[in-house]
């Protein structure tokens, strides 16, 4: 049978364990910063000609939904199923999750059973007396045992504390990634629609100069054109299809940035071919409070977790100069024979407490304690600087839409104008009131016209998409990231040791 006073010891010293609470967390308790006190993110209010900034209307989560593009939204769905970028992202979040969990474990009474067989030979020396003879034995040793180290100054408390907030750091930081992710793809399409349309006005271009070059060639047969309009012509076509190679090259690497940034190989192109009438313009702007922003850029919240995490190290730090309390207790049946070993008489156990107080160790806890703060302090100023930056996003964001609607009504203009002009001297050159080089001049202008035009469009598409992002694209309004790619990813319950769940928590 047991030991009954063993047994009392052992579950006395677990009662005071589960019972002991920490008296008192030392260190200072952290205090989120305050929003900066501001009501406009630009010195002057912004106008935009033909957007609407909605202040204080809540973003939508897929925000790149309001460019009206279902093979874009269709993009983003795959990057987020497929991106390395994010599950990597993923996996360290759930890295820094389950370390906090573990450290959790800390709070409670450690218990671990033990067994030990062993064969052992004694000589009689061993006992000062070289002449006796030796002993051959077995030893079967069971065991039980428990430690607990008192919280009492709250060091695990806030040692938790900081892994929590280290695990709230990525998971800001999966959020900034899903975030840069999706305005990458954004932006990527409109570059690669504003590239075809560029390709496509200097095709039509090359068709037009090769038609014209067809008709001058008539004409001089017929006396009414030189060979010097033959060569200008022809120079101007082939300078034409050199604009081309440069366009397309960058057309097809920014197909194969599109397909690595959706987790494809850039030799699978998407299926989809973006031109700028497949993108809306979002008429309508939501705009968050300046207020708010601190709360809804992944950015912010990040550095705040780890704010948190430096301030909650400075009581881990403070923790060490105070006392540390461990109690144990093992119970345990020792006997030279396995049938033996929990009979009466075979039972051992100890019950201690053990109490280690720092008195002198050459300053080291100040000065570890003077480096957290300054730890902290620096951690303090990073999340101002990303405040200002984050503010920053939103203002210069906001006055290039302003200057990019301006610009885009310029280059309507000036488009319109210009055809205009063309359609007038295509018509005077026909019979014969210009010369050729008044017609050149004019299709020149008007092609450069139409390139103007469409790179003003595509500016003020990718503007508003980096206006989105700089206000934090609307993660606070969908559910959490990392489970929703958890499930995404989750994976048959094989392990290298299969019979451990490692899913069930």
């Amino acid at each position: 049978m047991p030991d009954i006073k063993a047994g009392t010891q052992l579950r006395a010293l677990i009662a005071v364990g589960a019972l002991s609470l920490p008296a008192c967390t030392l260190g200072p308790d952290f205090v989120r910063p305050a929003s900066p006190d501001t009501p406009n993110y630009t010195s002057e209010k912004p106008r935009i000609n033909g957007q609407t900034l909605l202040m204080g209307k809540e973003m939508p989560a897929q925000w790149w939904m309001l460019f009206r593009s279902p093979p874009l939204t269709a993009l983003i769905a795959q990057a987020l199923k497929h991106s390395p970028d994010l599950q990597a992202a993923q996996a360290t979040l759930t890295q820094a999750a389950e370390l906090a969990e573990a450290k959790q474990g800390s709070l409670f009474p450690a218990l671990d059973a033990g067994y030990s067989a062993k064969r052992q030979k004694i000589s009689g020396a061993q006992f000062g007396n070289p002449s006796a003879s030796g002993s051959l034995f077995s030893i079967y040793d069971a065991s039980v045992n428990v430690s607990y180290t008192l919280d009492v100054f709250g060091s695990v408390q806030r040692q938790i504390e900081g892994l929590m907030a280290e695990a709230d750091y990525q998971r800001f930081q999966l959020e900034g990634a899903f975030l840069t992710l999706s305005s990458n793809i954004v932006t990527t399409v409109i570059a690669e629609a504003a590239l075809r349309e560029q390709i496509s006005v200097i095709e039509e271009m090359i068709k037009l100069r090769v038609e014209q070059l067809t008709i001058i060639k008539q004409q001089v047969a017929l006396g009414s054109a030189s060979q010097v309009d033959v060569l200008a012509q022809q120079t101007a076509l082939e300078q034409e299809r050199a604009n081309l190679p440069p366009l397309q090259k960058q057309l097809q690497q920014n197909r194969h940035r599109l397909s690595v940034l959706v987790g494809d190989l850039p030799s699978t192109a998407p299926a989809a071919q973006f031109k700028l009438a497949d993108l809306k313009l979002p008429l309508q702007l939501p705009v968050s409070l300046p207020s708010k922003l601190v709360a809804q850029r992944p950015d912010i919240r990040g550095q705040e977790a780890l704010l948190k995490a430096a301030n909650a190290q400075i009581g881990v730090i403070t923790a060490k100069m105070f006392p540390d309390f461990t109690l144990s207790a093992s119970a345990a049946s020792i006997a030279t024979k396995v049938g033996d070993l929990f009979v009466p008489g075979s039972a051992i156990w100890n019950t201690g407490l053990n109490l280690v107080q720092p008195i002198f160790h050459g300053g080291e806890n100040i000065n570890q304690r003077n480096a957290a703060i300054a730890a902290y302090e620096a951690a303090a100023a990073r999340y101002r600087s990303t405040v200002l930056q984050a503010f920053q996003n939103v203002a210069d964001t906001l006055t290039a839409l302003d200057s990019d609607a301006n610009e885009v009504n310029s280059q309507t203009a000036a488009e319109r104008a210009a055809l205009a002009s063309l359609e007038l001297s295509t018509t005077q050159y026909k019979v014969g009131a210009v010369s050729y080089l008044t017609l050149l001049n004019a299709q020149n202008t008007y092609q450069q016209t139409r390139i103007a035009l469409i790179k003003a469009q595509a500016a003020q598409l990718a503007d508003t998409a980096a206006l989105f992002q700089s206000l934090g694209g609307g993660w606070w309004q969908r559910a959490d990231l990392g489970r929703e790619l958890a499930a995404l990813h989750k994976k048959p319950e094989t392990s290298w040791l299969p019979f451990f769940d490692w899913n069930v928590k």
